[in-house]
């Protein structure tokens, strides 16, 4: 018998709202009251969607992990060495870590007004793993899945923070030199609010995520 799927029914427009009244009223006076209208609206849902990706994660062979007590990102902002002292993000997230490699590659999701979107990669990897980066690129061997159409129809071209130029020990003119020049590597798409509030939203991710597996597997197995 067929695993059973966890039933997803999707976000509802008032989470928008919500996030939007927040941005509007970010303190704790406001938010404390609304806590119970916070779960309902956006943790459980995203919590609920964790355990339903994670199911086509695994029934799909993607090598990523989705799980609704580790993956969702707590609403409360570490605002300890920030000079903005409000409390709470304006935004709800989870990452999906990738299986069998590295930590810092993985997935993500992002939920906020009038920015929604899913992405993955590597964003600021520690100083070993972008030097192991960089002597792929160097080496060139694998890269071809960064220009494989289907993933270049979904998310373009892989991006993130770059130097101005390229990196000490390599041309100037290195063919790739944009690609050594990077100090994240990510990906991603915008989503529509239809997809995000759409009960097929697990399928939409997985969907995407399935296209950039090559990719994934490519990056989680730099070895600093």
């Amino acid at each position: 018998m067929a695993p059973s799927i966890a039933i997803f029914e999707g976000f509802r427009p008032d989470a928008i709202q919500f996030l939007v009244d927040l941005a509007d009223n970010n303190e704790r006076a406001w938010f404390q009251p609304r806590k119970g209208e916070y779960e309902r609206l956006l943790k459980v849902p995203l919590e609920a969607l964790c355990v339903a990706l994670d199911e086509r994660f695994r029934a799909r062979g993607i090598p990523l992990s989705a799980d609704p007590s580790k993956s969702p990102f707590r609403i409360y902002r570490d605002v300890r060495f920030s000079k903005d002292k409000s409390p709470y993000k304006t935004h709800a997230s989870a990452s999906f870590p990738f299986i069998g490699g590295i930590a810092s590659a993985g997935g993500y999701f992002h939920f906020q007004p009038g920015e929604m979107y899913l992405g993955g990669g590597m964003w600021h990897p520690e100083p070993a793993r972008l030097a192991a980066w960089r002597a792929f690129v160097d080496r060139g061997d694998g890269l071809e899945v960064l220009d494989d159409p289907a993933f270049v129809a979904t998310f373009g071209e892989i991006r993130g923070d770059s130097l101005t130029r390229v990196p000490k020990g390599y041309p100037r003119d290195h063919p790739r030199a944009d690609l050594l020049k990077l100090k994240d590597m990510t990906f991603g798409r915008r989503l529509s609010d239809d997809e995000v509030l759409s009960a097929d939203l697990p399928d939409t991710l997985a969907d995407d995520f399935a296209v950039a597996v090559p990719v994934f597997r490519m990056l989680g197995s730099l070895s600093a």
